[in-house]
């Protein structure tokens, strides 16, 4: 009896392993893009015979293939490499910005092959409105493609429920308690769940998977839009707190005082006083001007001489140095990386930002820190939700494969 439990252990355990090395193999070409069945070994640190076993069953369900590496220059018969199937698999990744929705269909590998995007109004709790134009969007990359759809993911500027895409607390739009993922996955009709993220939580991700941020352990990814969001890597994984809603960074107090109301209902928060909003008001700007372009309006005025945006970027860029400082201090990061719209607004400010960091971080956290803007620029978020559909077949690639054909 014990000697059939063993060997019932023993072939769990084997098929366990299998199920792992397949969906770690399919991983590293998904991140990494043409490897070497060599390349593959050393990174997996398995012998080359089961290598070629692993990447024949990938293979075989069509995922991956093999084929000779171009231009080698060698002499010699060159190693096969292998690559993802880009255009047979694919996932939906949505990103809801407070001004702007984004939809794309992204293949394995990380390669968008379309897009489509719309001017998001803000005109509140819009959650019909959102779903709808997301789910038209979904129809029209559908109707294009030639393959097959393997996962759904959304990256939303709030506060979101681990498990079924509720989104607790959105403040710029007025956004509490919405079933955001149950509603788009009914609308969309695919049979596939839909997984959703915090944007800045996904952006993180992003970076430490694809962008600026890879081969760093600990990171932060700090997010603007019209507030502030941000996503902490510690040891290669998100830290998301006890319930999911950690990193919220933009409601970190920085000027508890005579900071500025921000819509958390709090004062003096760091996405009050580095937001949209404060750089617009401190240089003086309409009320009309808002997002992307108002930003970019004003650190233009800067550079181009126009004082009142200098001094506006000076002083924003000062409570941005202020929270970047007590981040580092806080979490020693690898590097911290501006992305959203705060590329822009480090642009204009780099300077005060730098002379916080060099006067309020202790010397041993900073003097190997980089302070960078997203290498995966507007589309971090998006990228992020990507991988976040891209999950289960990551996972369990076969199992995944299986699970979507009885669909």
């Amino acid at each position: 009896m014990r000697q059939d439990l063993a060997m019932l252990k023993s072939g769990r355990s084997q098929e366990e392993s299998r199920r792992s090395n397949l969906g770690e193999l399919l991983r590293h070409v998904h991140l990494e893009g043409s490897l070497s069945r060599s390349a593959l070994a050393e990174r997996m640190g398995l012998n080359r015979s089961t290598i070629m076993a692993l990447t024949a069953e990938l293979t075989g369900a069509g995922l991956v293939r093999e084929e000779l590496p171009r231009d080698t220059g060698r002499a010699g018969r060159p190693s096969l490499v292998v690559r993802p199937e880009t255009d047979r698999f694919y996932v939906l990744a949505f990103d809801v910005r407070v001004d702007r929705l984004v939809a794309a269909r992204v293949g394995l590998g990380g390669k968008v092959l379309d897009r489509r995007e719309a001017v998001r109004q803000r005109a509140g709790a819009d959650l019909d409105d959102v779903v709808g134009v997301l789910a038209g969007f979904a129809r029209e990359l559908c109707g294009q493609a030639d393959s097959v759809c393997v996962g759904i993911g959304a990256a939303y500027c709030g506060m979101i429920r681990p498990g079924d895409g509720m989104v607790r607390f959105g403040p710029d739009m007025g956004w509490v308690d919405q079933a955001f993922g149950t509603e788009l996955g009914q609308r969309l009709g695919l049979g596939l769940p839909v997984a959703v993220g915090n944007e800045a939580h996904l952006g993180a991700l992003a970076e430490h998977e694809r962008g600026v941020g890879v081969g760093y352990q600990n990171l932060i990814y700090l997010h603007g839009d019209v507030g502030v969001g941000g996503g902490i890597i510690v040891g290669g994984k998100l830290l998301d707190g006890d319930g999911g809603y950690g990193c919220e960074l933009g409601h970190m107090i920085v000027n508890p005082y005579d900071g500025r109301p921000c819509g958390c209902g709090s004062r003096g928060c760091l996405e009050a006083e580095v937001g949209e909003r404060a750089l617009l008001d401190a240089a003086g700007r309409s009320a009309e001007l808002v997002g992307h372009d108002g930003i970019r309006a004003v650190v233009d005025a800067a550079e181009e001489g126009d004082e009142a945006a200098r001094e506006a970027l000076r002083r924003i860029g000062d409570w941005l140095g202020i929270g970047v400082a007590n981040l580092i201090n806080l979490f020693n990061p690898g590097m911290v990386i501006f992305g959203g719209m705060l590329p822009d607004i480090y642009r204009g400010s780099a300077a005060q930002v730098h002379s916080r960091v060099a006067a309020n971080v202790l010397v041993i956290s900073r003097e190997a820190v980089q302070l960078r803007t997203a290498g995966l620029g507007d589309d971090a978020t998006l990228i992020g939700a990507a991988e976040l559909a891209f999950a289960e077949l990551l996972a369990s690639p076969l199992d995944a494969l299986a699970h979507s054909a009885l669909r």
